[in-house]
């Protein structure tokens, strides 16, 4: 159950942003409207968020009532807190070595000595 939540979390850090900057810029380059495509992306990304976030507290109360049933402490909502944060460091993670190693170069404007 833990599992599922981790993925489930690191498609709320990872893979709701991925898709609707995909899906973003299809819209942008069928109407050539910036406005249209972030428009589009800010509330795509908040109705998948508003949608993802209830099933992973569903998640956390049937990984709750799966301890009680085995005569386990119930910890609340610390389990699913643990998997969101532990998740985001991961997603921060990949996102700095993306920028750094894949990217090609630091994520801030750096003089490059050409004046």
């Amino acid at each position: 159950m833990l599992a599922m939540m981790f993925a489930g979390a690191l498609a709320l850090w990872i893979g709701v942003p991925l898709l609707w900057l995909y899906i973003g810029s299809k819209v942008q380059e069928s109407t050539q409207s910036v406005g249209a495509a972030l428009g589009l992306m800010l509330l795509g990304s908040v109705a998948t968020i508003l949608l993802l976030v209830p099933i992973l507290a569903r998640m956390n109360e049937a990984y709750e009532h799966a301890r009680e049933a085995r005569g386990l402490d119930n910890y609340g909502q610390a389990p699913l807190e643990a998997v969101l944060v532990v998740s985001a460091v991961i997603a921060v993670a990949l996102l700095v070595l993306y920028f750094l190693v894949v990217g090609g170069g630091a994520p801030l404007p750096v003089p490059d000595g050409r004046g």
